[in-house]
């Protein structure tokens, strides 16, 4: 057996899974340290399904801890950025483009030093040990705690990040954390450096938050291996976690969508996630988000780490209603709905009470909101439904149908049929859909690198770099027996002469499983 949990900014959800049975489910409200929502949950859930704690092989969290730090400017280490790349890439210095609270918030000290590579492994200029040096005692000097270091085209060649990583280290000792880039980021210079320098910031975080999130399972009296789940719907243990905080920002969405391809056996499907604040739209191609082509922008910084396509928008079961029922949101009693909620007995009038009060749920006391007005809930509901439908439709990518799947316990607001959209599928255990997608996530591995391809020479390099992507799922965690590829992508680069092409493989399996007792 397996628990999956996911912490939402509302509530925090636990399902206990038999393999692909859901043996029991609960929703409990998010506490303010949210661990204590963890352990209520684990609680909860075993008094719905009475299980041993050494009956369970793993648990696997989804978090927000991380996001929310980041988006809040709260428990960010002083950080500084070391860019190689001199005398190339001055003009736009590490930091460029941040917002400035952001950077007061992460203390961030930006830093240039010659190295780089050209695009196919020439270098720019060599590496000077002395100047890094330098910069380490500056570093030091002003209180640093973790560094960022991004070199140009270190996807293409990682040597120069290397070195001066190790020079940093010696530097400055074990108390300070290092991030490079060809680890965090893609091709794109200034996107890979802010998702490392945001990684980077998150470091300190990490290290507490993994211990709390273990600490509380283990007070359930449950030693199993505790596993977090990443941006792309796969997993990663607590260690893993440790460095590569970043990757966990979009695991909430994520395991919603992966939950609802699992209880709703499509593969291939739009996937509307409505929580107690905000809706998340996304696309599913063959069981697994669609993954976002573009940057992506977190908290203000443009970024270039895996994320899927989602869209977000400030909706759900939370969300205060005014001007009558024509609008809704953007602000919602998040995790407080049960206690201000009308239905709950609080004074505020929500989403979840239009829901209610229009026939579509049962949820509290339906009889503290049967004397609202029913103009006013009806106009409340058809906001709702566009505002849904019109974000759907921003999702698609092509006139073809696709069948649309609800899931979230928001999914409530929605009625059976959209217009426009048809038919809405609405499976069972669909509240806790995102602990479910957690419980269920497999183990992956990625390459994403530029190759410059001799003639005649493609079929070997794909054969390489699929090997490569399939050894990092097992080292990662997966099944040998069932490490497959499940996402090729070649874009070709024109302006690059030497045949150069970007070429993205992924392969996923299932975990390895430890016998339980």
């Amino acid at each position: 057996m397996r628990i999956g949990i996911d912490v939402g900014g509302t509530n925090t959800d636990a399902v206990l899974l038999d393999g692909s049975t859901v043996l029991a489910d609960v929703k409990q409200p998010t506490s303010s340290d949210v661990t204590t929502g963890i352990v209520s949950a684990l609680t909860l859930l075993g008094e719905h399904h009475r299980f041993a704690p050494e009956s369970i092989s793993a648990v696997m969290i989804g978090t927000t801890h991380f996001i929310n730090a980041l988006l809040e400017g709260r428990h960010l280490a002083p950080t500084a950025a070391l860019r190689l790349g001199l005398p190339a890439t001055a003009s736009l210095p590490p930091f460029v483009g941040w917002p400035a609270p952001l950077v007061a918030a992460i203390q961030g000290r930006p830093y240039l030093a010659h190295g780089g590579h050209e695009f196919d492994g020439r270098h720019i200029s060599e590496l000077d040990v002395d100047e890094i040096k330098r910069h380490a005692a500056d570093m030091a000097a002003h209180g640093i705690r973790s560094v960022a270091i991004s070199s140009v085209f270190s996807p293409v060649n990682t040597d120069f990040e290397e070195q001066a990583a190790a020079i940093i280290a010696k530097e400055l000792g074990d108390s300070v954390a290092i991030s490079v880039s060809h680890e965090i980021g893609r091709i794109g210079l200034l996107e890979r450096e802010n998702a490392t320098i945001i990684n980077a910031g998150l470091r300190e975080l990490a290290l507490q938050i993994t211990d709390a999130l273990a600490t509380a399972v283990r007070a359930y009296g449950i030693e199993a291996p505790v596993y977090i789940s990443q941006n792309d719907g796969t997993l990663m243990d607590i260690d893993y976690t440790r460095h590569y905080p970043v990757a966990t920002f979009a695991s909430g969405p994520t395991n919603s969508m992966r939950g609802a391809a699992a209880l709703s056996g499509l593969q291939d499907c739009v996937v509307i996630d409505i929580g107690g604040t905000t809706t998340d739209v996304g696309v599913l191609s063959k069981g697994f988000p669609r993954e976002a082509t573009t940057e992506i922008t977190v908290a203000g910084v443009h970024t270039n780490f895996r994320m899927p396509d989602v869209l977000s928008i400030a909706v759900g079961g939370g969300s205060r209603i005014t001007r009558a029922g024509k609008a809704v949101g953007p602000t919602s009693v998040g995790y407080k709905i049960t206690e201000q909620a009308l239905v709950f007995g609080g004074g505020e009038v929500t989403a979840t009470d239009a829901a209610v009060a229009g026939g579509y749920a049962a949820i509290g006391d339906p009889e503290r909101v049967k004397d609202l007005d029913q103009d006013m809930v009806r106009t409340a509901l058809d906001t709702i439904a566009e505002m849904i439908t019109t974000a759907v439709e921003r999702m698609r990518i092509s006139a073809e149908p696709l069948p649309v799947v609800a899931v979230g316990g928001g999914s409530i607001l929605l009625p059976p049929h959209l217009a426009g959209l048809g038919e809405i599928h609405r499976p069972d255990h669909f509240s806790v859909a995102n602990a479910i997608g957690a419980a269920i996530a497999q183990v992956s591995g990625e390459v994403d690198r530029v190759y410059v391809i001799p003639d005649g020479q493609r079929d070997r390099i794909l054969a390489q770099a699929k090997e490569e992507a399939l050894d990092k799922a097992v080292r990662s965690g997966a099944r040998a027996d069932d490490v497959h590829i499940v996402d090729l992508d070649e874009v070709p680069l024109p302006y690059i002469p030497g045949n150069a092409t970007r070429i993205r493989v992924k392969a996923v399996g299932e975990l390895v499983m430890e016998e339980t007792r």
